[in-house]
């Protein structure tokens, strides 16, 4: 069950990915490797990244094996974006409403890709 929901949001990340080629807004830029990115890379990646958690959710959805290394590549990919936000990323607008809007996002993108991970890895998957 909580798998399913962990799919239902990925495939909401995925749709999410492949808007940010839009740009609806001044911050909706693809974050690759801590990197706000703009114009035809930020399409692109977005699209691709939009693309690859459509079909991780899938894998989710259907209890695939390939589901997994899906899941603990975006896991490391999800790791490796928070630690170099603050270094790459825009500066911050400081303030304390930042900092725990930060860690909660952090806590909760390593808790659910990571999660997915290990609820993955204790299924009976085909």
């Amino acid at each position: 069950m909580v798998l399913n929901v962990f799919a239902g949001l990925f495939g909401i990340l995925a749709v999410s990915n492949l808007l940010k080629g839009l740009r609806l807004g001044a911050e909706t830029g693809f974050v690759f490797l801590g990197q706000r990115l703009t114009g035809t890379p930020n399409a692109v990646l977005g699209a691709l990244f939009g693309i690859f958690l459509a079909v991780y959710a899938y894998g989710i959805w259907t209890r695939r094996r390939w589901a997994l290394p899906m899941g603990v590549a975006y896991f490391a990919y999800v790791v490796l974006n928070l630690l170099l936000f603050p270094f790459r990323g825009p500066p911050s607008p400081g303030g304390a409403g930042y900092a725990v809007f930060g860690l909660v996002y952090a806590a909760i993108a390593i808790g659910v890709s990571g999660s997915a991970v290990y609820l993955l890895e204790n299924e009976t998957l085909r």
